[in-house]
């Protein structure tokens, strides 16, 4: 299932703070989005063709929440650009971004202890 940039704001939305009414899901999506509520109820209708989300009665209500986990739909997107970037190697990737983008001596650390880490699972 492809979820679009768009339809990820919605996502957040509930993987913060699920369930949630129609309108109290227009009103989170649009303090982050100058989108009107006609836009938003476009792209909720078209999470739940796909399946992403589901409605629900709760207490004479409808709500929404998602049927996707966040870590899931992270996997896929991240592996996606992985793919598509740079053959689904990861090495490519993480050089990119050391070469094009000024690392701070913090995340120089992170990666050096994960790939000690890693080196220390063999």
């Amino acid at each position: 299932m492809h979820i679009t940039a768009a339809e990820s704001q919605v996502m957040e939305s509930l993987w913060r703070t699920a369930p949630l009414t129609p309108d109290e899901l227009i009103a989170d999506v649009r303090t982050r989005e100058d989108w009107g509520p006609a836009t938003v109820k476009t792209l909720i209708n078209r999470l739940l063709k796909k399946k992403a989300i589901r409605s629900e009665r709760i207490d004479g209500r409808t709500r929404y929440v998602p049927l996707v986990q966040r870590a899931d739909y992270v996997q896929s997107e991240s592996q996606n650009l992985l793919d598509r970037l740079f053959g689904g190697e990861l090495t490519p990737l993480v050089a990119h971004f050391a070469e094009h983008r000024k690392l701070t001596p913090q995340e120089v650390e992170r990666l050096k202890r994960l790939i000690d880490e890693l080196g220390d699972d063999k």
